[in-house]
């Protein structure tokens, strides 16, 4: 981002416009985005144990279901057309309403899907990923990567976060200021 982004940025989530983007600017993010979540989250915590309880087993597929992708969607590298999201069922509508309403603010980012459910572990870690459970989606990867500093590098709009705030979805990049591509469905 340019230095008049970042301060755009800044203002936006409330914090000294400054142009430099550090952790007071990280935490004004953070607490931006709480502020548009559900009071009471629908989402459970990220530990292992309260993801087993709210959603089973991860790479369990009886609890994965297929909804239609939105018309929009198309694969972020081939932009070939995507039909359907495999996902967890407690998240499908959830998921499908931050991605329509991300669509209106931002439709070249959201446009480009990564994947939703894949039963694998964490990038460099031995935990099952929250795409394991079918509870995460990646949009964008080649502005947003796992290891690109949001928002310096990254480009994920703070919109499109505000979008999965709304469901109560974490945005990886503001609240890890890596990986800006993920969204997942814990508090």
């Amino acid at each position: 981002m340019t230095k008049a982004q970042i301060i755009e940025l800044q203002r936006q989530v409330g914090t000294t416009p400054d142009g430099f983007w550090g952790p007071k600017s990280t935490s004004a993010a953070q607490r931006h985005l709480r502020a548009l979540m559900p009071k009471v989250s629908p989402w459970p915590a990220s530990d292992s144990q309260s993801l087993r309880r709210f959603y089973g087993e991860p790479g369990d597929e009886s609890v994965i279901v297929s909804v239609p992708a939105p018309p929009f969607l198309r694969l972020y590298d081939t932009g070939k057309k995507v039909t359907r999201i495999r996902c967890h069922h407690r998240v499908a509508d959830s998921l499908l309403r931050a991605l329509f309403d991300g669509h209106e603010k931002a439709p070249e980012v959201v446009a480009r899907y990564f994947g939703c459910f894949v039963n694998r572990n964490m990038r460099g870690g031995s935990k099952p990923s929250l795409h394991a459970y079918g509870a995460a989606i990646d949009l964008d990867a080649s502005s947003n990567g796992n290891r690109t500093h949001w928002p310096i590098r990254a480009t994920m709009p703070i919109e499109v976060m505000e979008a999965f705030a709304r469901e109560g979805w974490l945005a990886a990049g503001a609240f890890w200021s890596r990986d800006a591509m993920h969204f997942q469905a814990t508090r």
